[in-house]
């Protein structure tokens, strides 16, 4: 049983009282006295002891001669390489090359059958020579674009700076337009040996810097699945356009009118996205760029195998290769924009 005195008895400790003298009794020599209760303020320094070496900024040093903190980048998550003094994001990448694709009527022959059929033997060898030259130029393309893709993708300070440098893009654009024009509408230089081939070399690399450009916006996994992807599709065209019955050199109004809608949706669509980024306009645009240049290919393909009602004269080995070039790269833009935006 608890007294009464025990019962008023509280259960806390007694307080610290000052009057009784200090805690510590005091030390002899030149010891500096003991630290008071409580925590100093931030940056107060305590008396008899020295300011803490708070360091000026997250990356100085604490104590003078130690290493600095971690390094301002580029780190594996980091997209873009943040310790380049004075450089920002890069702008969004630009919308890939539309022109509308363009046959004039000097370039085809006519016929009810396979073109080479009515003229022998020395008609068929000429057609397949035709189709020989034809692939060797696009293969030489196809391996100068795939190159550039890959530096402009593996090697970093290279894509820094084209990321950097949208004038460059711009100036590629304006070389690819004019080499462009004159290798469609002009016959001379378009059918003369050597200024056909090397104005189609300057279009070749305008077109693969721009190609190279845009593919360093995006992720080396989206630009491996994008390549492969076109691969698939244009070799299953090729071999579609072999088998197939379909004529489709008979509707050159639709081709016509398809390369005119895409070349004004790609004009609307270049001006709404640079004032607003919207996403299922972007990829819709992408889609339809993917289709439409998909039936272009099988289109441009028939022309040059020859076996339909159309067919492309042997003599234009230039403009044929250019066709089916630009066909296959603005696939894999548009494949390149859906599977970017996808794996974002």
């Amino acid at each position: 049983m608890l007294h009464g005195g025990e019962m008023s008895r509280s259960d806390y400790p007694p307080g610290y009282d000052d009057s009784h003298g200090p805690l510590y009794a005091p030390q002899g020599g030149n010891y500096p006295p003991p630290p008071a209760y409580g925590f100093p303020a931030y940056g107060v320094s305590q008396p008899g002891h020295p300011p803490a070496p708070y360091p000026p900024g997250p990356n100085a040093p604490l104590y003078p001669g130690q290493p600095g903190g971690y390094p301002p980048g580029p780190y594996p998550a980091q997209p873009y390489p943040a310790g380049h003094p004075g450089a920002g994001y890069p702008s969004p990448p630009p919308m890939p090359p539309v022109i509308p694709p363009t046959i004039p009527s000097d370039v085809l022959n006519s016929g009810d059958e396979f073109a080479a059929s009515g003229g022998g033997w020395d008609s068929l060898s000429i057609r397949h020579a035709f189709i020989r030259k034809v692939y060797l130029i696009l293969a030489s393309q196809l391996l100068v674009t795939t190159a550039i893709v890959a530096i402009f993708t593996f090697v970093q300070p290279v894509r820094y700076f084209v990321q950097r440098n949208q004038a460059v893009y711009w100036a590629s654009y304006a070389v690819y337009a004019v080499t462009h024009i004159v290798l469609v509408c002009c016959k001379g230089p378009r059918r003369k040996f050597p200024w056909n081939l090397i104005l189609l070399f300057i279009f070749t690399l305008a077109l693969s810097y721009m190609t190279g450009s845009i593919s360093s916006y995006y992720d080396t996994k989206a630009v491996f699945l994008a390549l492969g992807i076109t691969a698939v599709v244009c070799i299953a065209v090729t071999v579609f356009c072999f088998q197939t019955k379909v004529d489709f050199t008979k509707c050159q109004g639709l081709f016509c009118v398809l390369g005119i809608v895409m070349f004004v949706t790609g004009i609307i669509t270049a001006i709404v996205l640079s004032f607003k980024y919207i996403l299922w306009l972007h990829m819709l645009y992408a889609a339809l760029g993917a289709i439409v240049f998909t039936m272009f290919l099988a289109y441009h393909t028939q022309l040059l195998i020859g076996n339909r009602k159309h067919s492309i004269s042997p003599e234009e080995y230039v403009f044929a290769a250019l066709s089916i070039y630009v066909d296959i790269v603005q696939i894999f833009l548009f494949l390149l924009q859906i599977i970017g935006a996808s794996t974002k």
